[in-house]
């Protein structure tokens, strides 16, 4: 495969189902989504019965360290092996450009895989591949199972780029009409409609010449007003932090016995724009299930003084007071906790972001058997249903300018863990297509 090693890349050799395959049955949603709706996956594998499906080389997160979690880790690696030896998947050579379109809004992203070896998700990294949020380490290992002895990763990484000028992705779009189509569908359960197009060599030198302009030294300081030892920050992870991660770990071990050109230094994802019209950033709220302590009190006890509590009459009311909150204090939405719906304000935060003044706030509180424990979710309506059940508590958190991203990942480092999502759940990538990691 062809490498740019200045810039981190690989032209990669991806696997597409073989023509005739119910494709809506093949995809399926990250892994990582509808962590606390068992129903969704049971949905899930209700329709995809005995089709070829990227459900049977994935393990739910909802399952994760649960009964017969060796079990599906066995069969997930054997059907790969099936799939290849059948020649139910087929290598195409190439970027693959994506649109994913839904509610009236397509979003773009360029399939291509990035060198492990120019990445580091530790706190303090300077390389060009970043992490924009904490990476725990705990989360790691039973990832790790999964990929280490698996003939093939299935990618949801998003990874952004930070190109106002839209000179790398959005030049495909103008060029589709001549690209050809190498899939076309709706994807299941009201997630939009998912198209991939064959990209030319002579465009993907184009799109390799446009990153290498972002990534030159002049250009990076001059956009971020630093100075000229600023290492250059030119991919940041999006969304699959923890999966890119578990893949870095999976090569750190193996690479002692491969040597350095081995398929799996290098990581299968989607690259996106900040800049796309199409992508939204959306908080990523909290809730806790099975309370041991009144949250109320030990809120009063961690904030003291600089918290303030109010009732409010609505999920609406609250939505709307965190939404549009201004000024130092920061504001989040409270759901159930033996309440309804409150409105909490911090004034002298420890973060700049609500997000990280509150995990600071829950991280001790399930450390001292506060909850059973901690979810992270996606939308207004399921952090309010959750939360409101007996028992549970929902925080509600406001979003963060996605233009802000790169900035304040090279000036501040990462970002607190699970600040962002990119779309709400039904909006995450969906499992498609397939490389060879062995």
């Amino acid at each position: 495969m062809k490498t740019y090693d200045d810039i981190g890349i690989q032209i990669p050799q991806i696997y597409l189902p073989r023509k005739g395959t119910n494709l809506t049955k093949w995809a399926v949603i990250a892994c990582d989504q509808f962590t606390s709706e068992p129903e969704y996956w049971q949905g899930v594998e209700k329709l995809v019965g005995n089709a070829p499906s990227t459900y049977n080389l994935i393990l739910p997160e909802v399952y994760l360290e649960k009964a017969g979690e060796a079990a599906r880790i066995k069969f997930i690696q054997d059907k790969m092996r099936y799939y290849l030896q059948n020649n139910i998947l087929e290598p195409h050579e190439g970027f693959i450009y994506v649109e994913r379109s839904l509610d009236g809004r397509t979003r773009r992203g360029i399939m291509l895989c990035l060198d492990l070896e120019r990445y580091d998700f530790t706190k303090d990294s300077t390389s060009l591949i970043r992490a924009t949020e904490g990476t725990i380490v705990e989360r790691l290992p039973p990832r790790m199972k999964i990929r280490t002895g698996a003939v093939l990763e299935v990618p949801h990484i998003l990874v952004l780029i930070d190109d106002p000028e839209k000179t790398v992705i959005e030049p495909l779009e103008k060029a589709r009409g001549g690209l050809k189509k190498v899939y076309d569908f709706d994807l299941m359960l009201g997630s939009g409609h998912l198209t991939g197009y064959a990209v030319s060599e002579a465009l993907e030198a184009e799109v390799v010449a446009c990153l290498r302009r972002l990534a030159k030294p002049e250009v990076f300081t001059a956009k971020y007003v630093v100075s000229r030892d600023k290492p250059v920050l030119l991919f940041a992870m999006g969304d699959g932090n923890h999966s890119f991660a578990t893949a870095k770990g999976v090569w750190e071990r193996m690479k002692p016995e491969v040597g350095l050109d081995h398929p799996a230094r290098y990581a299968l994802i989607e690259l996106e724009n900040v800049h796309d019209e199409g992508l939204r950033f959306e908080p990523i709220h909290r809730v806790l299930f099975s309370l041991k302590k009144d949250i109320f009190a030990s809120l009063k006890v961690y904030f003291g003084a600089d918290l303030s509590y109010k009732l409010v009459a609505s999920a609406g009311e609250m939505v709307k007071a965190v939404d549009e909150a201004k000024g130092p204090r920061q504001a989040i939405g409270l759901v159930g906790g033996g309440k309804e719906f409150g409105l909490l304000e911090i004034t002298n935060p420890s973060s700049n972001l609500p997000v990280g003044t509150l995990q600071a706030f829950l991280d001790l509180f399930i450390k001292e058997g506060g909850a059973d424990k901690v979810d992270y979710v996606h939308g207004e309506e399921i952090v309010c249903k959750l939360g409101a059940q007996p028992g549970n508590a929902g925080f509600y958190l406001p979003g963060m300018d996605k233009s802000d991203l790169f900035k304040t990942a090279i000036l501040e480092r990462a970002l607190p863990r699970k600040t962002f999502s990119m779309g709400e759940a039904k909006e995450k990538r969906f499992y498609m297509e397939a490389r060879k990691i062995v």
